[in-house]
């Protein structure tokens, strides 16, 4: 066995570089944190290739002494506590001295820094943890960070970078965390050269949440307070209307610092229970303060995750918050939770009718005329399932959207709302209708391969066949079979597209733009055609002909939330396949949509026409069967 022997320094910090240092992200974290508890009021961000090549932060904080700078490269030298017991009491970012040395040993680091007391700054370059000598420079007040070639040599972990705009998403995330923590800061973020984020200081919370979430959803979130004891709580959550498909729209602070805690979340999402649809998110920034004492902030290597003393009363606390803030309001009513405004200024005609110009030649630059695809086309082994949405009464977007025919609902669609239950009818195998029967009308048994089905609550399908009784999800079906009629589309290269006659604007973060636009061609294997439109925003210039009434906007901000997976490096299988569910969600029938007959014979038809019918997607059952024998026992009618 080798001998035990004492690892040398540069080792020790690439250990702890491994805890401390993840990927860009964790760079920027840092040093932005440095410079708020230099008590910075502006930070400059660039970036280069997501952080692999360049990363440079500039404030205009305090400024490092020349005679401690050697020291901040140093393992475990701070000036943020002096004993053990101040990690009890510790009110900054950062305390445990090991970010700028963790940093300089696995990259080129460079440092330059003036306090205002001094007359010329003092700048030290590091390479991959040999330390040069400090020289004077000329330098306004503040601090450089100039970190490049991150992870140059442990060129393993260089490997297992994801792409450049994955990475920047990371980076961009950790930046909105501090930037919304600290509306007062002046903030600005660059990528490759282009600004991604200029952000002027803030006077109130709700005006940097308007920068980040857009003028008209910053109108949509609602004030909370509480306090008790020494335990406040405040901040913004966003109205139910308003959600996500995962947790990324939640910031929750302590003392300052972005913190994730499952218990909160959970509260969270309690709050919000039998207001949100199943699979969505609240969106909320909220803020705690407590004494340091009541909590520790040093059971984590990025401090992300902290402890408690008493969890319990604050997840009390925020959810009784939420509850009582819900139920002193209108929720239906849009007005009712929106502060009083004074009148926006009358757009100015002559750049509304610019910007209406050059999105119209732009779309006739990318517009290529092509027959529209014959109604009915199917694609073996599996034909296209009726489209239901699309046979129902829709208003054409004579802007966004190519008019289409507008077909009248059923009958059965217009009869009285309080009727649960749609007429039954009798149908064949081979799909051939008979007359759906008449109320008092007995139909006589069944034959060999026919079916009787009626839809009840608008949500399930009862059918009757030879054996007993069938109960069908209708969502469920009809899920299954778009994702399997979608996934033969994608495999066979034959995915309709319906392109929109001017495209439409979406706005999203810039992290989510650039996943958007690095995975343009699976997203164009799908339907969808996005192209970049400045910082934050994308354009969408055609969309998945099968989804006819999706909300698009919501749709495409959908794809970026599920094209950030951080668990792990999806394949381009992975993430057709997440797509692929997703899109046969939005498009299935849903729950509380009445069916005309014709719609249930179609759809069970398909159902025996796909491999495997018997879940949805998500792992749901889509039928129970009762089998003759079943219901005569539960009756006892046997013996």
């Amino acid at each position: 066995m080798p001998r035990i022997q004492q690892l040398d320094a540069g080792v020790v910090n690439q250990i702890a570089a491994g805890e401390v240092i993840e990927r860009p992200a964790s760079v920027v974290k840092e040093l932005l944190e440095n410079s708020m508890d230099a008590l910075a009021t502006r930070v400059e961000v660039d970036v280069a290739q997501g952080g692999a090549e360049l990363i440079r932060v500039v404030d205009d904080g305090e400024g490092i002494e020349p005679d401690d700078l050697l020291l901040a490269v140093t393992s475990h030298a701070t000036s943020k506590i002096r004993s053990a017991d101040d990690l009890f009491r510790v009110q900054t970012m950062g305390f445990r001295g090991e970010a700028l040395a963790s940093i300089a040993s696995v990259s080129r680091f460079r440092v330059r820094s003036r306090t205002r007391q001094s007359e010329t700054g003092i700048e030290l370059e590091v390479n991959c943890g040999e330390t040069g000598r400090p020289q004077s420079c000329g330098s306004p007040p503040g601090t450089l960070v100039e970190v490049s070639q991150l992870f140059s040599n442990t060129p393993v972990r260089r490997k297992f970078l994801r792409t450049a705009a994955t990475e920047f998403g990371h980076i961009s995330e950790q930046f909105s965390r501090i930037v919304l923590a600290n509306p007062r800061l002046h903030a600005v973020l660059r990528h490759n050269g282009k600004t991604v984020y200029e952000l002027p200081a803030a006077d109130q919370l709700i005006d940097r949440i308007r920068l980040f979430f857009g003028e008209k959803m910053g109108d949509q979130f609602i004030w909370v307070e509480s306090q008790i004891d020494d335990v406040r709580l405040w901040g913004y959550v966003a109205h139910p209307s308003q959600s996500k498909s995962t947790r990324k729209g939640q910031y929750l602070f302590l003392n300052g610092r972005w913190i994730q805690d499952r218990s909160l979340q959970h509260a969270l999402g309690e709050a919000y229970r039998g207001l949100l649809m199943t699979g969505r998110f609240p969106i909320a920034v909220l803020f705690l303060e407590m004494p340091a004492d009541q909590v520790d902030v040093n059971v984590h290597p990025t401090k992300a995750e902290v402890r408690f003393r008493d969890g319990q009363q604050l997840y009390r606390q925020l959810l009784s918050a939420l509850r009582t803030k819900f139920l002193s309001m209108d929720l239906d009513s849009e007005m009712s939770f929106r502060k009083p405004a004074q009148p926006a200024p009358p757009p100015d005609p002559a750049e509304q009718r610019k910007l209406q110009l050059e999105l119209v030649d732009w779309a006739k630059q990318q517009l290529t005329v092509q027959p529209p695809p014959p109604r009915g086309e199917s694609l073996p082994p599996l034909p296209p399932p009726m489209d239901f949405a699309a046979d129902r009464p829709q208003i054409a977007n004579d802007i966004g959207n190519a008019p289409t025919s507008v077909i009248p609902s059923p009958s059965a669609a217009d009869s009285d709302a309080g009727q649960s239950f749609a007429p039954a009818a009798t149908f064949t195998g081979s799909g051939d209708q008979s007359p759906v029967g008449e109320a008092g009308e007995n139909p006589g048994p069944l034959q060999a391969g026919q079916y009787r089905a009626m839809q009840i609550h608008d949500c399930y399908l009862v059918v009757e066949t030879t054996e007993g009784i069938t109960l069908i999800d209708q969502h469920a079906l009809h899920e299954r079979v778009m994702y399997e009629h979608l996934r033969h589309r994608v495999l066979e290269g034959a995915v309709e597209s319906q392109r929109m006659l001017v495209p439409e604007t979406v706005d999203v973060s810039p992290g989510e733009a650039a996943l958007l636009i690095e995975h343009r061609e699976v997203l164009a294997e799908l339907g969808f055609e996005v192209e970049e439109f400045g910082k934050g925003t994308v354009l969408l210039s055609a969309y998945p002909a099968i989804l006819q009434r999706a909300d698009y906007p919501r749709l495409v901000r959908d794809v970026a939330e599920r094209l950030d997976s951080p668990e792990k490096n999806p394949s381009r299988r992975d993430i057709l396949d997440s797509l692929l569910h997703m899109m046969a969600c939005k498009a299935a029938v849903k729950s509380g949509d009445r069916l005309a007959a014709e719609e249930i014979e179609s759809l069970l038809e398909q159902r025996h026409l796909i491999d495997d019918a018997h879940h949805c997607p998500h792992g749901r059952p889509t039928a129970l069967n009762l089998s003759r024998a079943e219901l005569d026992r539960q009756f006892g009618r046997l013996g």
